[in-house]
């Protein structure tokens, strides 16, 4: 295998365009500074449900299919050249939204056996040799049953690829401070009369939303603004973008951020870095 950048982040997701929307800006400026970047998608969201009224047609393997393209697409716009599915594609389904009887397919992610699913994503680890890993929290950020799941699998993967001689240094959980999304919402309900959307989410519809101390970690990418509105751009069936704002499937704007947020939750650190390789020791 090629030998490796000296820094190597592994970031992991539930499906095609959560990686736009959580870090994107993050991924383009690690990418610009010479960093490996990893993504590894666990699903391919194929019960996703989708915008464009010409693309409604497509449910089940075709819409996965139809991700699948988009996603590479968004890591093109964001200079990310290493984009794994977990397991291969197809491996693990969608599950869809909590609740539902999606949840019970036995081929859908949220009925994975977790330990499986960490051995692939432990394999990864192994090869690529990360000194930094970026996952959502035990909610999943906002409870979707993927989403947990990605969670669940990350941390035991990490555990794993330990006891097989690779130890990432630090973890970090996906996160945004309260105080700057209040701030962003007022703004947008200002200028919501503008935009394409008729109405604006509220400050906790937004993922992994916390009280800003629990913050330690704010990665600056505004240089980046463009490759990650480009990228979520790219994810035609479920983003509709309208520039510093986006919308979802519900139709409700809110925030497109530039500077992303980050509690580091394994590893040594302190609040207020600004990078997520501070304090990494050489490459190895």
């Amino acid at each position: 295998m090629t030998e490796l950048p000296a820094r190597r982040l592994l970031l992991v997701h539930a499906h095609p365009d959560d990686e736009s929307i959580n870090n994107g800006a993050t991924m383009a400026r690690y990418a610009a500074e010479g960093a490996h970047v990893t993504l590894v998608t666990c699903t391919l969201g194929e019960r996703g449900e989708v915008i464009p009224p010409e693309l409604r047609h497509l449910a089940g393997p075709a819409l996965g299919a139809h991700r699948r393209g988009e996603l590479a697409e968004a890591a093109r716009a964001l200079g990310v050249t290493d984009v794994r599915l977990l397991g291969g594609a197809g491996r693990y389904g969608d599950s869809g939204m909590m609740g539902i009887a999606d949840n019970d397919d036995p081929g859908c992610f949220w009925q994975a056996d977790p330990d499986e699913a960490a051995g692939h994503l432990a394999e990864v680890i192994l090869e690529v040799r990360p000194q930094v890993l970026v996952t959502y929290d035990d909610d999943g950020g906002y409870g979707h049953p993927d989403h947990i799941q990605a969670h669940r699998v990350a941390m035991r993967a990490v555990d794993l690829a330990a006891d097989r001689g690779h130890r990432i240094e630090k973890v970090y959980w996906n996160r945004v401070p309260r105080s700057v999304a209040e701030a962003a919402f007022a703004r947008l309900q200002d200028e919501l009369p503008a935009l394409p959307f008729d109405k604006g989410a509220a400050v906790d519809d937004v993922p992994g939303v916390v009280d800003d101390e629990r913050i330690t970690t704010a990665v600056d990418g505004t240089a980046h603004a463009a490759a990650k509105a480009a990228a979520m751009r790219a994810h035609a069936t479920q983003i509709e973008v309208a520039e510093p704002y986006f919308a979802l499937s519900n139709e409700l704007a809110q925030p497109l951020f530039t500077t992303e947020y980050y509690e580091l939750v394994r590893g040594r650190g302190q609040r207020g870095e600004t990078d997520l390789f501070a304090g990494v020791e050489a490459a190895s």
